[in-house]
């Protein structure tokens, strides 16, 4: 049965304008998405093939062009379309975080982190760079590394820093595995770039590890 058969109220998009994206599940949010099905299949239908095949929304989100495209019902237009989506979502939670913002705790730049690094396949170090009245001057990914680690040069840290002119800093990296909890080389390198940055009077004001929809601020647990 097409979803034009369906009674009004069940329909996702009808629903969803009734009652607000909250309301839907992840296969009706999906099929608005998808705008239509296959032969044989719903809009409905063929996003619960896609949950089930890809295992979840958000592996399905952050798929590779190639796994996501050799999905009954996707292509690339389909893809081009979800990555403009994505990125639509990230620049606006980004506008809360605007150059001159003040982040005087971590919640006012955990969101922000959390959409640019949470997804990344791989590590990444990043640093917010701040003025002297802890507002932002700009947001920067230093480093990449593999899915378990990647270098931190303390000394390009420091340069960085010179260059915006910065008077602290918040440090934050992602961990893939999907737990925030810090190991001990976060904890050490974190204490390297904190006596690093000191010779050129920058604060560390915190680290903040970047886990699957989970957080842990070191300055919070005291390690900095």
């Amino acid at each position: 049965m097409s979803i034009r058969d369906w009674p009004a109220d069940e329909r996702p998009r009808e629903k969803l304008l009734a009652h607000g994206a909250g309301a839907l599940s992840d296969a009706e949010l999906l099929a608005i998405f998808l705008r239509t099905g296959v032969k044989g299949r719903s809009a409905v239908d063929l996003a619960r093939a896609l949950l089930t095949r890809f295992g979840s929304l958000r592996t399905l989100l952050n798929a590779s062009r190639h796994d996501f495209c050799a999905a009954p019902g996707l292509g690339d237009a389909k893809y081009a379309q979800l990555q403009a989506v994505l990125e639509m979502s990230r620049r606006h939670i980004g506008e809360r975080l605007r150059r001159g913002a003040t982040i005087d705790a971590p919640e006012k730049c955990v969101d922000y982190l959390q959409a640019r690094l949470g997804d990344s396949p791989s590590e990444c170090f990043a640093v917010l760079f701040l003025d002297n009245r802890h507002r932002l001057i700009a947001f920067e990914e230093l480093f990449r590394g593999t899915i378990d680690g990647a270098s931190v040069y303390p000394r390009e840290v420091v340069r960085r820093a010179l260059v915006h002119n910065a008077a602290a800093v918040i440090l934050s990296h992602n961990h893939p595995s999907g737990v925030a909890e810090p190991s001990e080389a976060d904890r050490q390198i974190t204490l390297r770039l904190r006596d690093a940055l000191a010779l050129i009077d920058v604060r560390v004001l915190d680290h903040i590890v970047i886990g699957d929809s989970e957080h842990c601020s070191l300055a919070q647990r005291g390690w900095i």
